[in-house]
Formats: C-alpha cells, sequence, structure tokens
C-alpha cells in the first residue's frame, strides 16, 4: 500500500492558518483564494483521515490532530526549506526572516517590504519559531535575520522596543470572583505566560492555567471557548472571535530583539531593525 504524502504547499496553507488567525488572513498573506487554502486544508484531512482545523463561530478551531500536525508541519517546512537553500544555493537572492509567533502577522510583511526595498527581486522566506530557536537559526546562519522576545532566549541581540500586551477573552467574558483567573498560554518556557502569571501576583490576584498549548494556534483555540483568558500581543487586529478584555491588571511591554546572522548584508540589517522598530514605536 503506498505511503500516503503530506504536500508542502498543503502545510504551508495550514502553518498561515495558525499564524494569521484564520482563513481569511491566511489566504491574504499567502496570496492566495480562500478557497484554494481550504482545499489545501482538505488535502490534508483527507490524507490523515481526520479533521484538523473545524469552524467555531466566526473563527477556527484546530483539532487534537490539527495541532499535532501543525507541530510537525513546521519542522518539515523548515527541514524542507533549508535543504533547497544548501541544494539551490545560488537560485539568486534570497533573505530568511525569522519571526515568534507572537505578532507574525504585523512584523513579517514589515520585515519584507524594508528588505525588498533595499534588495529589489530578492526572494523572501520565512521562518516562524520559539525564539530561542530562532536565535539558534541566525547563528547556524539558515536565518539572516530575526526578531524575538528577549528574555527567551540566551543571547540579547539588539533591543528594538517594547512589544505591547493586552488580555483577550471571548466577547462578555469577565474574571470570576473570587476564583482564581483562568489563564491560557504557551506551554512552559515561555516569557509572556511567565509575565501574565507575574503580573497577576504583584497585583495580589490569585490565578491558574486553565490550558496551554505548545503554539499561539492553540492558546487561540482554548482562548474561543470562554475557558480563559490569554495574554496576547496588542499589535494589529485582535484575533477572531477574541477580543481586548478590561477588569485585570495593566501589562508592562515585554522587550524584544532583532539578531542578524554573521556577515549579513548591512543594508539589510539596518533596513529589518527599523522596521521592526517603528512597529513597536
Amino acid at each position: 500500500m503506498p505511503q500516503p504524502v503530506l504536500d508542502i504547499v498543503a502545510l504551508r496553507s495550514l502553518t498561515a492558518i495558525a499564524d494569521c488567525g484564520g482563513f481569511h488572513r491566511a489566504a491574504l498573506a499567502l496570496t492566495l483564494s480562500q478557497s484554494a487554502v481550504s482545499q489545501h486544508v482538505r488535502k490534508l484531512e483527507k490524507v490523515l483521515g481526520r479533521p484538523v482545523v473545524e469552524r467555531e463561530g466566526r473563527g477556527t478551531r484546530f483539532t487534537a490532530e490539527g495541532r499535532l500536525l501543525l507541530e510537525q508541519a513546521r519542522r518539515i517546512i523548515a527541514v524542507h526549506d533549508e535543504a533547497v537553500r544548501t541544494l539551490l544555493g545560488a537560485d539568486g537572492d534570497t533573505v530568511t526572516i525569522g519571526s515568534t509567533e507572537h505578532a507574525a502577522d504585523q512584523f513579517l510583511p514589515r520585515l519584507t517590504a524594508a528588505v525588498e526595498a533595499v534588495r529589489p527581486g530578492c526572494r523572501v522566506r520565512f521562518r516562524i519559531d520559539r525564539s530561542a530557536r530562532l536565535v539558534e537559526a541566525v547563528e547556524r546562519g539558515s536565518v539572516d535575520v530575526a526578531v524575538y522576545v528577549t528574555e527567551a532566549a540566551a543571547t540579547e541581540g539588539t533591543r528594538v522596543g517594547g512589544l505591547p500586551l493586552t488580555w483577550h477573552a471571548v466577547p462578555g467574558w469577565e474574571p470570576p470572583a473570587p476564583a482564581p483567573v483562568p489563564l491560557v498560554a504557551i506551554e512552559d518556557p515561555c516569557a509572556i505566560r511567565r509575565r501574565a502569571i507575574a503580573t497577576l501576583a504583584a497585583r495580589g490576584v490569585p490565578a491558574t492555567v486553565v490550558g496551554d498549548a505548545g503554539y499561539l494556534a492553540g492558546v487561540l483555540d482554548i482562548a474561543r471557548t470562554g475557558q480563559g483568558v490569554a495574554l496576547l500581543a496588542a499589535v494589529g487586529p485582535a484575533p477572531d472571535g477574541l477580543t481586548p478584555c478590561e477588569g485585570l491588571p495593566e501589562v508592562t511591554p515585554i522587550p524584544m530583539s532583532a539578531l542578524a546572522r554573521p556577515g549579513a548584508d548591512p543594508a539589510t540589517v539596518e533596513a529589518a531593525f527599523a522596521a521592526v522598530r517603528e512597529l513597536l514605536a
């Protein structure tokens, strides 16, 4: 019996849905029709024989199998793209940009525009990963420029500003009283998870983590069920199905850094760093 094959294009659509917060935004980011993105998801579901993404109100929710597939998809895409760069290194001017999941839909378009402005005609590739792994990729030379949460990595890089953070939940959600605030967060180690817990503790507000996930997509899925509140980046529009909520302590922005691989083009680095600073100003 032939071995099932996971299509790399379909996997890119899946990760875009997670990173952009829905089918519509994923289609815009990939310059595809929304129906094409939906077809890619159905193709993956046919291979696996089970659903991976489900509609939930106006938003989307990854199933347990979908979250597992998403994690593997990121690994497959990273290895695939690195292999292409290694084997076809002479295929033209290419810049690989890395970003943490937090506000990736805001960072990546601006970084792309900044790079293309100083290097017209270059191909821009993306890598979205945890901060520590992004730094490792930059130091290995597989990522040219990365933006990440400073305290989540051992390398400080160049400070480029603070990422504003706001509590998000389903519309109408209110913190329970006197019960602990139910939190939804990325699993440890996660600097924003620690910031959420520390902020509440500093104000004497009891809290408990009621759900966590390996990636931001899973956090959004859980938050959309109304089970808890999530601390999210406050740049750009709120994720589908969620809205900023009042009644919890204000959170100070978390420092962000940018790092460029050794030997990277100085003009490209300067333009990329400036684009991040402008967004976070």
